[in-house]
C-alpha cells in the first residue's frame, strides 16, 4: 500500500495503517526534528505528530505529497512545544552572555532585522512579505496565499527563496 492508501485506511479506522506510517516516516521525521529540537523532545513531538495524524486522517487530501503533510504536522507540533515553553529555555537563561543583557539582546535583534531587510529587500517585496506573514505572524501557507492573492505553490517558492537568502546573509555568503 502506498502512503495515500494508508492514510485513507487510517481514516477508515485501520490502526495497523498508523503503525505502517510510523515505521515508514518516523525515522526521517526524527532526523529533521533533531535539527531544531533538543534530543529529549524529539520523541514527544513524534508521538504528538502521529496522534495528530490519527485524529486528522479524514482531513487529508492527496493534493501534495504525504511526506509534506506529515512534515507540516510535525513542524506544527514542534512549534507548539516550543511556544508552550516561552521565549527562552532554562539552558539559555543559565548562560552568561547576550541573554542576560537586554541591550545586547536588542542589538542582536536589530542585527537580524537588518540582515533580513538587506537579504529580502524593502517592505512589500514578495519574499519579505512572505517571510513576515509566515515566520513573524505565524500564518499558514493557505492564509498567506489568500492574503497575497497568489497560489500556495508561489508562497512555498517564495518562502524557500527567503530562507535561502536569509541563511546566506547570516552566514556572510553569496545570495
Amino acid at each position: 500500500m502506498d502512503d495515500d492508501e494508508l492514510i485513507a485506511s487510517l481514516a477508515g479506522g485501520d490502526d495497523t495503517a498508523l503503525r505502517q506510517l510510523f515505521a515508514r516516516h518516523a525515522p526521517w521525521l526524527a532526523a529533521r526534528l533533531r535539527k531544531a529540537l533538543p534530543p529529549h523532545d524529539v520523541e514527544d513531538v513524534l508521538q504528538e505528530t502521529f496522534l495528530a495524524v490519527w485524529k486528522n486522517a479524514r482531513t487529508y487530501r492527496p493534493l501534495g505529497t504525504p511526506e509534506a503533510w506529515l512534515w507540516a504536522i510535525a513542524r506544527n507540533q514542534a512549534a507548539l512545544l516550543l511556544r508552550k515553553r516561552g521565549p527562552a529555555t532554562d539552558a539559555l537563561l543559565d548562560q552568561d552572555g547576550p541573554a542576560d543583557d537586554p541591550a545586547e539582546s536588542a542589538t542582536v535583534r536589530a542585527d537580524l532585522a537588518a540582515a533580513a531587510a538587506a537579504a529580502l529587500g524593502p517592505p512589500g517585496c514578495p519574499e519579505r512579505e512572505v517571510w513576515r506573514l509566515m515566520y513573524e505572524e505565524d500564518r499558514s501557507v493557505a492564509e498567506v496565499a489568500e492574503l497575497m492573492g497568489v497560489p500556495e505553490g508561489t508562497v512555498k517558492s517564495r518562502a524557500h527563496r527567503a530562507r535561502r537568502l536569509l541563511r546566506a546573509a547570516l552566514q556572510g555568503g553569496p545570495r
